[in-house]
């Protein structure tokens, strides 16, 4: 087991209720917040008037940026380091979920930069200060509110990269499960999935590591198998909507990866699918994790995929490992196709192998998948996108 150092500096106020504390917690940060925000969904729920009203309340200047994109586009960065630089912001504040706080996140780095944002994602310029951010979430899913990394696409260059400073972790979190409540069935199982997947990255891992790690991952994964599916079929279940929104935290905030050091395999590939076709994110990595399970077993990870079909599915220990292995799966599919109702095939979705190749190239060389699970090349990328077919 390797030695880690874990440092998780972001303060949480969850539950209901807790937005009375918004505007205390902005005035430790400065004066002028720039409000972020998506297409306009926390308008209808009334969720908008109320962070306003907090705002108002404490005597801060507000200034706004709203239509961040459900995929965050470098432009809408941009735009935000602007108008950051123009009127001298002094605290960001962002209300949505990944996509909002990812482009958040990135508006507070570029402030301070003078040149182009996308500089930042391509590692041609370095972080070096970053605006104080705050979040109130609504929806479960990436886990952004709790993490330093974030992902934006560029459509010009067709690209979607994922880069992270600690200057960029979250000063302070709002989870409130009832702000979910106005989520989709569909918006609701893409997160699951997404969620599902951070687990997955780091649990499939053959290094020794922390028993206890294990264990948390596995409870972390039975809770959204358990509650997204209440979720979907009852949206005002508090119990499920506030399991679920822990866990996304949880699952992506560094904790369980402990001495653990692979690179990700799905969400380098998926990364490539939404960045040139635009998809939801957990949808592409709903259709890509069974078929990247299937193409990693062998006699040398069976092993792993035995620990996972009987800690989170139950499954019958005295069976044969490879027998565990092929249900599991199996099971990983029932629940993301037929218990969630997310669609299978990247040809469902219109999906075809025009890309393959570029979307392997960049997917191998961006996500360093020589150091993954099972190490991939370009030609094992193609085969699993053909598998998704």
């Amino acid at each position: 087991m390797n030695s880690f150092i874990y440092d998780i500096p972001t303060k949480v106020y969850f539950g209901e209720n807790q937005l009375g504390h918004l505007g205390e917690e902005l005035g430790r940060y400065g004066k002028k917040v720039l409000l972020t925000y998506g297409g306009g969904s926390i308008k209808k729920s009334g969720l908008y008037d109320k962070v306003v009203a907090e705002i108002k309340k404490a005597g801060l200047e507000l200034f706004e940026l709203s239509g961040i994109e459900p995929n965050p586009k470098v432009s809408s960065v941009r735009a935000g380091a602007e108008l950051c630089k123009k009127e001298g912001i002094e605290v960001l504040l962002a209300v949505g979920g990944g996509s909002v706080i990812d482009c958040t996140k990135f508006i507070g780095a570029a402030t301070f930069y003078d040149g182009d944002a996308w500089d930042i994602l391509e590692e041609k310029a370095e972080i070096t200060r970053c605006l104080p951010i705050l979040d109130v979430l609504t929806l479960a899913a990436t886990g952004s509110e709790m993490d330093s990394v974030g992902v934006i696409s560029n459509s010009e260059t067709k690209d979607k990269i994922c880069q992270g400073s600690p200057l960029m972790q979250p000063k302070v979190s709002f989870l409130d499960p009832t702000v979910t409540y106005t989520v989709s069935p569909y918006q609701t199982a893409c997160g699951a999935a997404d969620m599902l997947s951070h687990v997955i990255e780091v649990y499939f891992n053959m290094n020794k590591d922390l028993y206890m790690l294990d264990t948390v991952m596995e409870g972390l994964m039975k809770t959204i198998i358990k509650y997204a599916p209440v979720a979907m079929a009852q949206p005002d279940n508090y119990e499920a909507r506030a399991n679920l929104m822990w866990v996304s935290s949880w699952a992506i905030n560094g904790f369980v990866e402990g001495g653990k050091r692979q690179s990700w395999s799905c969400h380098p590939m998926e990364h490539e699918l939404s960045a040139i076709y635009d998809i939801t994110h957990g949808l592409g990595l709903a259709i890509l994790t069974p078929k990247w399970l299937e193409y990693c077993l062998n006699e040398t990870t069976a092993s792993k995929y035995y620990q996972f079909g009987c800690s989170v599915f139950g499954l019958d220990a005295s069976l044969e490992p490879m027998e565990v292995a092929k249900k599991s799966i199996a099971l990983v599919e029932e629940f993301l196709f037929r218990t969630l109702g997310l669609k299978s095939r990247l040809s469902e979705i219109e999906i075809d192998d025009s890309n393959f190749e570029v979307m392997a190239a960049k997917a191998v060389r961006l996500g360093n998948l020589g150091n993954a699970f099972v190490p991939l090349d370009k030609n094992d990328v193609i085969n699993i996108f053909k598998m998704c077919l």
